[in-house]
């Protein structure tokens, strides 16, 4: 069971108290007769926790007491956390004279900790008495919740095609944009929060993207750090490689180098400030070559400061007419039918009327009902009133947020931690989904039952976030989101809800600190986003001891008082690609609860402890940053460890064959590792993802090579596997196609930094492979036959060096069954050209085809019209920035080749040039 947002650590603090009942705690008897005791108490309280947790409006006195429980709780579990830390270390020492040494030591320390189990058994019995006294059980409703949502409803938003209410505007900007002006123009969308702002934008950028030679889209917020923004742009255009620059004039004076000559798309998102405009855009230079900024923005004074000039313009952007709402609606709550049942037309139209037209409004309450429709009308009734009498063209910033209260108050009480734990980050900001899930991991909220994956069960709830719309979908992979975002108006409820019930808390400045610092309440979750430290911030050391999460989104010369945050389960930093100061890490060896530590921050230093194998609970080791100067030489004594990321340069831990528990291994710096250690690879018998790559060392020996190819084909359970490299030998390829037992279960296989003869003969083995990577020196009709009879695969890229045989490759009837996404590229002086017979690929939507086209042969690929679902065609031509006569004639008769076999096809595909 996990535990929900108000009853804090209910459910991870009465596993806790199991523990000590347990055989392996039976000599202390006076502790397990304690411990029997409050979870006794603490689970007659659940229950009525429980049913509080389903109620909006609390009695005051029935909240003061669920408050009061909240942090008993966790206080409770803290001190259950030091005891089993005694208990272990002393456990774990060897020796008699050291061991009756640290036993004297810990008499007063065990003492200690018995009489505060005690008071804390005083607290469970004095709280059950004023539950008691002060009837809290009558304060509570006895009548039923609302009734569980049916979760049948689609997790993946709608294409573009699907997307009600769009195509008229997004055809408007197109051609505001799109016009014959060289002048650099600018067109600000304005409009309220929720209308769809955001992705009517994306809808454009995606569109007509492909006919500027640079783009952008970046997202700006209510609080922003201009500088940083600006520094994250430059890595967006390709500038972060050779980026040296840090002060703020110096980024605009780059960006407007790198962009004088260009024409460029930038979209600027989610503007708030007039400021921040007044800055942002000194670093677009007006170079006359057609370049375009698009702003969006619901203040309407911002937008006006956008548009000062006479190569200006507005967009309002207009609420759903009826029409489209109702199918928006409905396509929402009865799937691919989008039909409206006749029971209920007139209560659907009132909650419509409700809406009054805003997207985010119609998709949160649409998500709300799904599949509703089968059941009472009474409920549909229930969430009409629950929305108010009063019925509006337009919701208020109120109304809306009632609309979006809704949606939380109908969420299940499982649910909640992990929608409310989305607020650890910052607005507008990308959250890796797997980011997420192990952060969820790390603070005990996902159990497993019946010995399910804990990664597979914490994605499970994500995606039931995304189905429900409390989230929206940024990156996805045929059918599974990698990544998030959260709209703005969701995250000021979240941390609405959060600050109610000290779930987490947030800090921008100095004031916030000092707030927190005099709050009632301990700070329980922190994240930091902006630079509060310094001499300000010691505040953190003294009143932040009780933290668990702990995530630092900003630049700062600071490094937090790490050894007094001895509960700390979560620790993220996540700083600019170019901020190059120097993270101290020394003190993580104490944090004995630690379970996650990710740092973010490219060019940043990190200073690691000498040791961590102390680290008995850390799952989760991730460093994206500079190469330190000394790495932990025991990190493979921590047997808990599943997901490890190493940090540039550095080789695979010496003894790693004894990391039984990991999953997912990332390693850049192979060629630096023992070779017992690339052949302990196959003893990680649990490994899922392998990610390893010599771009920061010198190239494997044979000895190495066999080892690693030997050691995969060790490894029956994994998953994804990616082999990366710097320098490869000629022998390399036909040492790796040699592999005889390539992993049974492999779904994801990046072999494209190893070049190939041919399509080695393994890959026909792998049933269950859906996405690949390929690169191969030939490639024939036979080759690609092998290819075309994978049954699962939805995802080619294949890399073809040379042909020496025929240039043209036939794709047979029935080959690539289940193919969406195909990309072919012929490299060098190779030419390679696809034909289709009729049958083939019925399923593949986007077609990407890149070569020099230097023989070229007049005509697209024959057979093209035969893709019955293409719906997007990507055509990059290797040389058309060389300006030459002959070069530029060659790419247009490409362009006019294939914008002509579009208009041909059925589905009129989108054709871009790159």
């Amino acid at each position: 069971m996990a535990a929900s947002a108000t009853t804090g650590v209910m459910n991870p603090l009465l596993g806790k108290l199991s523990q000590l009942l347990s055989e392996e705690y039976k000599k202390l008897t006076g502790v397990r007769k304690q411990a029997s005791f409050l979870k006794d108490e603490l689970s007659a309280m659940k229950a009525l926790l429980d049913k509080m947790e389903l109620m909006d409006n609390l009695d005051p006195s029935a909240k003061n007491w669920r408050d009061h429980i909240r942090e008993m709780s966790y206080d409770m579990e803290n001190c259950i956390d030091d005891f089993i830390h005694d208990i272990e270390g002393a456990r774990a020492k060897k020796g008699f004279v050291r061991k009756m040494a640290q036993r004297l030591r810990r008499l007063g320390r065990r003492h200690q900790i018995a009489n505060r189990i005690e008071e804390l058994k005083v607290l469970a019995v004095e709280a059950n008495a004023r539950r008691e006294r002060y009837k809290i059980d009558d304060c509570i409703d006895s009548s039923p919740g609302p009734v569980a949502v049916d979760p049948r409803i689609s997790a993946v938003y709608k294409e573009v095609a699907g997307l009600v209410g769009i195509d008229g505007p997004r055809e408007e900007l197109v051609s505001l944009l799109m016009g014959s002006e060289k002048k650099l123009k600018v067109v600000s969308i304005v409009g309220f929060g929720g209308l769809g702002k955001t992705t009517l934008a994306k809808q454009v950028y995606d569109e007509i993207g492909g006919k500027f030679t640079c783009k952008a889209f970046f997202s700006v917020s209510q609080r922003p750090d201009v500088k940083s923004l600006l520094s994250g742009l430059q890595f967006k255009l390709g500038m972060g490689g050779s980026s040296h620059a840090y002060e703020l004039q110096d980024i605009i004076d780059r960006l407007r180098e790198h962009l004088k000559h260009k024409r460029y798309l930038i979209i600027v998102d989610d503007l708030w400030d007039q400021s921040a405009w007044n800055t942002i855009r000194c670093a677009f230079p007006d170079n006359a070559n057609g370049s375009r900024v698009m702003v969006t923005t619901r203040l309407d004074d911002v937008a006006a400061t956008t548009c000062l000039s006479d190569r200006a313009c507005i967009y309002s952007m207009k609420p759903l007419e009826e029409q489209d709402s109702r199918r928006l609606f409905f396509s929402r709550v009865s799937g691919p039918e989008n039909v409206c049942p006749p029971q209920f037309k007139e209560i659907s139209a009132q909650i419509l009327k409700k809406c009054g037209g805003l997207p985010l409004a119609i998709i949160t309450i649409a998500s709300l009902l799904a599949s509703r429709e089968a059941r009472p009308l009474s409920e549909w009734e229930s969430i009409k009133n629950f929305l108010g009498a009063k019925s509006a063209t337009k919701p208020t910033l109120e109304e809306m947020r009632s609309i979006l209260n809704l949606s939380y108050m109908h969420l299940p009480v499982y649910l909640r931690p992990y929608f409310l734990y989305l607020g650890m980050y910052p607005e507008d900001r990308e959250i890796q989904m797997d980011d997420l899930v192990r952060q969820w991991i790390a603070e005990g909220f996902v159990c497993s039952s019946y010995r399910a994956d804990l990664d597979d069960v914490a994605e499970s709830y994500f995606n039931e976030l995304v189905n429900r719309s409390l989230i929206q979908p940024v990156e996805t992979c045929h059918g599974r989101v990698l990544s998030c975002r959260v709209h703005d108006m969701m995250l000021d409820l979240i941390l609405s809800k959060s600050t109610e019930d000290n779930f987490l808390s947030v800090a921008y400045n100095h004031e916030d600190i000092a707030r927190l610092h005099s709050c009632e309440y301990k700070v329980r979750r922190l994240s930091l986003q902006s630079d509060v430290g310094g001499a300000k911030s010691e505040a953190l050391a003294t009143s932040m001891s009780q933290v668990r999460s702990y995530a630092w989104f900003a630049e700062s010369q600071y490094t937090p008082p790490l050894s007094q945050f001895k509960y700390l389960r979560v620790l993220a930093f996540e700083f600019p690609y170019n901020w190059k100061m120097t993270v101290n890490l020394t003190a993580i060896g104490h944090l004995f609860l630690l379970r996650y530590l990710k740092v973010s921050a490219i060019s940043a230093g990190v200073v690691l402890p000498a040791e961590i194998q102390g680290l008995v609970y850390l799952g989760t080791l991730e460093l994206y940053c500079k190469p330190p100067q000394s790495f932990p030489s025991d990190i493979s004594y921590l047997a808990n460890l599943f997901h490890l990321v190493l940090p540039d340069c550095i080789g695979l831990p010496k003894g790693i064959k004894k990391m039984k528990s990991i999953h997912t291994l990332r390693c850049s710096a192979l060629a630096k590792s023992l070779l017992d250690d690339i052949k302990g690879l196959g003893e990680l018998t649990n490994l899922k993802e392998l990610n390893l790559s010599t771009y920061y060392g010198r190239c494997l020996t044979l000895e190495q090579e066999d080892a690693l190819i030997s050691s995969i084909g060790m490894l029956r359970d994994l998953k994804h596997l990616f082999l990366g490299c710097s320098c490869v030998r000629s022998d390399s390829d036909i040492r790796l196609e040699s592999l005889a037992d390539p992993p049974p279960h492999l779904e994801v296989l990046n072999v494209s930094c190893w070049k190939f003869s041919r399509v080695p003969k393994w890959i026909r083995e792998l049933c269950c492979l859906r996405i690949l990577s390929l690169h191969v020196l030939h490639l024939s009709s036979d080759d690609f036959r092998v290819l075309g009879e994978l049954p699962s695969l939805v995802d080619a890229s294949i890399k073809v060096s040379d042909v020496s045989q025929d240039k043209v490759v036939m794709v047979g009837t029935g080959l690539f069954p289940v193919l969406e996404d195909f990309s072919l590229t012929a490299d060098k002086n190779a030419i390679v050209y696809l034909d289709f017979e009729a049958g083939a690929m019925p399923k593949v939507q986007r077609l990407t085809l890149q070569s020099n086209w230097r023989e070229w042969r007049g005509a697209t690929p024959v057979g093209m019209e035969c893709l019955p679902c293409l719906q997007d065609i990507r055509v990059c031509h290797q040389h058309c920035h060389l300006v030459s006569r002959e070069t530029l004639k060659r790419c247009d008769e490409i362009e006019s080749a294939f914008e002509r076999a579009a208009s041909l096809h059925p589905r009129h595909p989108s054709v871009t040039f790159l």
